[in-house]
């Protein structure tokens, strides 16, 4: 049986996460929040008394981690996602990874993928790629919303640095930058509400796969 496989990148509170779980119901695919192993292996690091910067710390926890360790509220939280995007850019992280990902979308019927690099390096040859994308500042304020709706307290401008931080890292990062693959349909979210971002990709994908 032929798998489907759809790609979808981009930076934090772009809207791929929400978007990517509605396209894997809608069309009957698994689906994998690619950023999720990631953050599992930062917080590994840091619980192992490691630093997610550190090449051989953060490598060995990527190595032995089991996603199980993590509960979901543990994976969304901001420290979470800092220590991703240290780890993400460690060559050895993004290997023991790597293969993981791939058995996943080569499973019957397929699978939709979501994160940073799904177009570019892990599933080069999806059968869809999209780049979700939206202004900074709307990020920004999506990202604000997501956190005090689980309860955190928040200081704006804290998330605003976390994010630019964040943006800088996976856009410069010498393994795997976060950039579109060249043959990627780009999503601009910033104006669009979660039906109207899905409406849309819906429609690609239907052009794209039937």
């Amino acid at each position: 049986m032929k798998t489907i496989a759809i790609a979808i990148d981009g930076p934090a509170a772009s809207g791929k996460g929400t978007l990517a779980k509605r396209v894997a119901a809608e069309f009957g695919l698994r689906y994998l929040d690619t950023g999720s192993l990631y953050r599992a292996a930062g917080l590994a690091t840091l619980r192992a008394d490691g630093d997610p910067a550190d090449p051989v710390a953060a490598t060995k926890a990527a190595e032995t981690l089991d996603i199980d360790w993590f509960s979901a509220g543990d994976l969304r939280g901001e420290l979470a996602g800092n220590a991703a995007s240290k780890v993400a850019a460690i060559p050895g992280v993004r290997a023991a990874l790597l293969d993981y990902q791939r058995r996943y979308a080569a499973v019957a019927p397929g699978a939709v993928l979501d994160g940073r690099d799904i177009g570019t390096v892990v599933l080069p040859n999806a059968d869809v790629k999209i780049f979700a994308q939206a202004d900074f500042e709307v990020r920004v304020a999506r990202r604000v919303a997501e956190l005090r709706a689980g309860g955190q307290t928040i200081i704006e401008s804290r998330v605003r640095e976390d994010m630019a931080a964040r943006d800088a890292r996976d856009s410069s990062r010498s393994v795997a930058p976060l950039v579109p693959a060249q043959d990627a349909w780009i999503l601009d979210t910033s104006a669009l509400n979660a039906d109207e971002a899905f409406a849309q990709a819906k429609a690609y994908i239907a052009s794209k796969i039937g």
